[in-house]
């Protein structure tokens, strides 16, 4: 068995071709601003991994979509971070629709739309804000005859420049003067939706990760999904699967982009064989890791405590992330270093699996009261 045979056979079978039509294209280009990764993912079916088989989609178990991610992110770390909101966004769109979206203009029609047209999807909701949490509403709406205007900004939202369709939290009204939380899936060419360059790096420019606005886009009401009071619980129980989700799609994803790294190291026999054995342990546990949590969502472990689990599976796994990530590059050594930009960019890379909300520092206080008896509050 060789190193993530299994990660590449698995997306393979899932995803034909699309490994080695990522590999034929030089990695500076995939990881470009205008590099055709996303393109390739997307002609290749990538796009329904995650969609249910009963809206025409592949319906990958978390199993098989960790694996893929992986795979992905040692191929075109890019690619896998813009794909992890999308596949966060497939999740999220039809598990609300699923839930709350009768009587509304989310019906099986549009959803079917996005398998057959291989849509992509991209997520405006609060990730990247500061003391804000990950599902908060980022827009809000503004009641006007015949329905709302929707005003607000999510930066930064990748996918920006090959979205099709948008989903976001959106702030609603109450005659009381509260607001609360709906849901809504926007086409990207809604008049009043415009991009706008917000990613000043070149690590990771091929996520697309843009400022996207919202000024004064109107919708109907039957486009906004707002789930009753009674079905509270049902979705906070939405919001934490969704969570859950998410941080095994951002492992997964980082831990492809060290794992590319560690391959480096073994197949050029780089170091001492302790050194590459310690080196590959390391990355394995992490990927260990990933795929239990993935197997805890194929259990349906994903209350209160499955949400707990998620979390400390996630910061365990940018730990080790960040211990493979520099013993790799130590072990490639300096040649490597400075003969290719690949070594320094898939290092740099790997660095912002800790960016990714929640962050390990705002998360800490909630998990030292979920350890004391109390319920887990993501802030």
């Amino acid at each position: 068995m060789e190193f993530m045979q299994v990660d590449r056979e698995t997306c393979e079978s899932l995803i034909p071709g699309l490994l080695g039509a990522l590999s034929d294209v030089p990695f500076t280009e995939l990881e470009s601003e205008s590099g055709p990764a996303i393109g390739i993912f997307r002609d290749h079916g990538g796009s329904n991994l995650l969609v249910p088989a009963a809206f025409g989609g592949q319906d990958a178990t978390a199993l098989q979509a960790a694996r893929v991610v992986r795979a992905l992110g040692a191929v075109a770390p890019s690619l896998s971070v813009a794909t992890a909101m999308h596949h966060f966004s497939i999740g999220t769109l039809f598990g609300v629709a699923d839930t709350f979206a009768a009587g509304t203009d989310l019906d099986d029609m549009l959803l079917k739309r996005v398998a057959a047209e291989r849509l992509l999807v991209c997520s405006a909701f609060a990730e990247g804000r500061t003391n804000q949490g990950i599902l908060t509403p980022t827009m809000q709406a503004r009641p006007v005859d015949g329905g709302y205007l929707l005003t607000g900004s999510k930066k930064p939202c990748s996918l920006s420049r090959s979205m099709d369709l948008i989903t976001a939290s959106v702030g609603m009204p109450q005659p009381d003067g509260s607001s609360e939380m709906g849901f809504l899936i926007l086409p990207a060419d809604t008049p009043g939706i415009s991009i706008h360059p917000f990613w000043n790096t070149p690590v990771l420019v091929g996520a697309e990760s843009n400022e996207l606005r919202l000024d004064d886009v109107f919708v109907t009401g039957r486009q906004i999904l707002q789930p009753p009071a009674e079905l509270a619980e049902a979705l906070s129980e939405l919001q934490e699967v969704g969570l859950i989700w998410f941080q095994m799609i951002v492992c997964a994803a980082y831990t492809g982009m060290a794992s590319s790294l560690v391959d480096r190291v073994l197949r050029r026999g780089r170091g001492a064989p302790a050194d590459r054995a310690q080196l590959a342990m390391t990355i394995e546990t992490a990927a260990h890791l990933t795929e239990g949590l993935a197997r805890r969502v194929m259990d349906d472990d994903t209350d209160n405590d499955g949400l707990a689990a998620a979390l400390v599976s996630r910061f365990a796994v940018q730990r080790l992330i960040a211990e493979a990530t520099a013993q790799a590059v130590e072990l490639l050594g300096g040649m490597a270093f400075i003969s290719s930009s690949d070594v320094a960019y898939l290092a740099a890379a790997t660095r912002a699996i800790a960016f990714h909300p929640p962050s390990r520092t705002s998360t800490l206080d909630g998990l030292l009261d979920y350890w004391t008896g109390q319920p887990l509050v993501v802030a």
